[in-house]
């Protein structure tokens, strides 16, 4: 991407029923606006580079979700899916936003799911970007496994805790199965990428796992046959998650599948596929 040329990213926050949430965005453009839901963990930083390329000619916003990065704000025990998209949905409002397209990513596609679902009325077009369809075993695994809650210690265990753990999201999957038949074929991103989403982990050490444990539980295959908004059903080759793409977007009435570069690394690629799925509905 051309950063000299890129829509400049900007940052704020919105308050939300008991919280506040921070959330990235950029442009103005002619089309609708543009809302990005990020993966767990971490936090809109994430898609600060796909904020840039589809902010060319729309207005795109990206919040952190609650518990998130910068968002913070109080929380039920055990929060589910419909908590999330709530509070990202307040956030929208509090913006002014009306009507909008939506991405999702990961915990992040759930999130939007659900928004579409209970607002089809507001949200005009869905992209869902790798989804996982669990067995019951795999779910209970996941749940047990994937997102332990933490807190920090007097030994700054926990610092270690998030360097290794963000480091071995991109080494293994699941990251806590270090062999050789979980390895993935990734490889690591920058020391400064991982620096930061260690940063954003960090920051929310005591809240990072309700997201990922409300989508581990969120019942997909239920929820996903109810999306009534045109919907692109996408995922990178080199996501992990890509053995459920078919599964997933044949669960969504009347979806497009595509498979896409990662918006991480190929960002602007990523957008022209959504930008022309995005305009056919303007």
């Amino acid at each position: 991407m051309n950063t000299s040329s890129s829509p400049r990213v900007r940052r704020g926050f919105v308050d939300v029923d008991e919280g506040q949430v921070h959330f990235r965005y950029a442009g103005q453009g002619r089309g609708r606006p543009v809302v990005l839901i990020h993966a767990s963990p971490g936090s809109s930083l994430g898609l600060e580079p796909l904020v840039a390329s589809l902010a060319s000619d729309r207005y795109v916003v990206a919040p952190d979700t609650m518990g998130n990065g910068d968002s913070h704000g109080s929380m039920p025990e055990i929060p589910d899916i419909d908590f999330f998209a709530q509070r990202a949905l307040e956030a929208i409002d509090a913006l002014g936003i009306d009507k909008f397209d939506l991405y999702g990513t990961h915990t992040g596609a759930s999130v939007a799911a659900e928004i579409a679902i209970r607002n089809p009325e507001r949200v005009n077009s869905l992209i869902m970007d790798g989804v996982g369809l669990y067995s019951d075993e795999m779910q209970a695994e996941l749940l047990e496994n994937y997102a332990p809650a933490m807190k920090p210690d007097l030994h700054g265990s926990h610092i270690n805790w998030a360097w290794h753990f963000v480091r071995d999201t991109y080494m293994f999957w699941p990251w806590y199965r270090t062999d050789a038949a979980h390895r993935r074929q990734l490889g690591l991103p920058s020391a400064d990428v991982l620096h930061g989403k260690v940063v954003d982990v960090l920051k929310a050490i005591e809240t990072y796992h309700h997201s990922y444990r409300a989508a581990f539980r969120f019942d997909k295959r239920k929820r996903f046959a109810e999306i009534s908004v045109p919907t692109l059903a996408v995922c990178a080759a080199s996501d992990m998650l890509m053995k459920w793409h078919d599964e997933f977007a044949a669960l969504i009435p009347n979806s497009t599948k595509a498979v896409i570069p990662a918006v991480t690394t190929d960002p602007d690629e990523a957008a022209a596929i959504f930008r022309n799925f995005l305009d056919r509905e303007l």
